[in-house]
């Protein structure tokens, strides 16, 4: 079995953040997403893994995961010119498919829990396709299926107005090669995309067998700075384990679980985990709280923040309240003149703040 794990499109719902970095490359808990992702796919004994890349962010993503021999597995780059909806991605991807079956990875994705068990009841049941469901609050919002009594999908539609279940598609699915037949044989969504629920209901409508698994554990999908902010709160809370590798003075208190890489200096501050703060930062006068992941080389003198991801290479100063903040790599946050109130910020990299 292979791998598709799709790590094109524009991240248009992450922009300016997404203007000069994939949002694949996103750090969660100070580790790109795509890194889970690859975790995953090793961590399922797969060993081949074709990913697939835009023209405008390919080459950082390949910058990153490299040939893939970081996880054992060999990746072969497969370029999208046009994020031109799912099924699309397998097209372009078919010579390298070839007749096996394969995973296909959403790369911008995180569920808890394993998929080795996903790819067992593929096997077992030997269905033309197998996908991750999870119940959600807003069914809209996504594809959605329904099902029998036995588990098997009998329809499925693309971010219905009128959705008839709660189950979306998360992302994780399990094809045999009946689904190229099928996205042969569909034309492209009002969208102008070729739409991969609707190849899977050309499947279902060719009489092919198709199951669910419906996932219990959370789902991330980090679209949008809150559900960014959202992952980021949630993997700290769920798998961050306390690591003291930096330097901390006496006059410096650590609460929780704190990670604080090699080469990290913290001084005359108060740290209440879940927090992770990676390499060669340098921390002063400052109170870092909960559920904030600070990127490496970043500076924060005499500050306050919380909830937030902040990206590599940084200087907060004088700040006195940051929360639910996105900051981009290369920027810089520092008090002007007098100012109090809470500030909520979503920057794009290299950018400046004057508050």
């Amino acid at each position: 079995m292979k791998a598709l794990i799709l790590a094109g499109g524009r991240g248009t719902r992450l922009k300016p953040l997404t203007n000069t970095l994939a949002k694949q490359l996103i750090p969660v808990a100070n580790k790109p997403i795509i890194h889970y992702v690859m975790e995953q796919v090793s961590g399922a004994g797969i060993k081949e893994a074709g990913v697939i890349i835009s023209p405008e962010t390919g080459e950082l993503i390949h910058k990153t995961l490299g040939d893939g021999s970081s996880w054992n597995i060999r990746i072969t780059y497969i370029l999208q010119p046009e994020p031109l909806g799912l099924a699309h991605a397998v097209k372009t991807a078919r010579e390298y498919l070839g007749d096996s079956d394969f995973l296909m990875f959403l790369g911008d994705n995180l569920i808890q829990g394993k998929i080795a068990g996903l790819i067992e009841e593929f096997k077992s049941h030997s269905p033309a396709a197998l996908i991750l469901l999870k119940e959600v609050l807003d069914p809209t919002r996504f594809g959605v299926a329904v099902l029998d009594s036995v588990g098997n999908v009998i329809n499925l539609e693309e971010k219905p107005r009128h959705p008839k279940s709660n189950l979306a598609l998360v992302g994780v699915y399990l094809f045999t090669p009946e689904i190229h037949t099928s996205i042969d044989r569909i034309k492209p969504s009002h969208r102008n995309e070729l739409e991969i629920t609707d190849a899977i209901q050309d499947l279902l409508n060719r009489g092919k067998l198709v199951r669910s698994h419906i996932l219990t554990g959370w789902w991330l999908d980090t679209g949008k700075k809150d559900d960014l902010l959202e992952a980021n709160r949630v993997v700290l809370d769920s798998l961050l384990q306390r690591d003291i590798k930096g330097q901390l003075d006496s006059r410096s208190e650590i609460a929780g679980r704190v990670e604080i890489r090699a080469g990290t200096r913290v001084e005359s501050s108060i740290i209440r985990g879940p927090v992770s703060i990676a390499e060669n930062c340098y921390i002063k006068d400052s109170y870092i709280g909960p559920f904030t992941s600070i990127a490496e080389n970043t500076t924060v003198e005499q500050s306050s923040i919380e909830h937030s991801v902040v990206l590599e290479n940084c200087l907060i100063r004088q700040i006195e309240r940051l929360a639910d903040c996105v900051i981009g790599r290369n920027s810089s946050v520092r008090k002007k003149e007098n100012h109090y109130t809470a500030s909520r910020l979503f920057i794009g990299d290299d950018s400046i703040l004057e508050l």
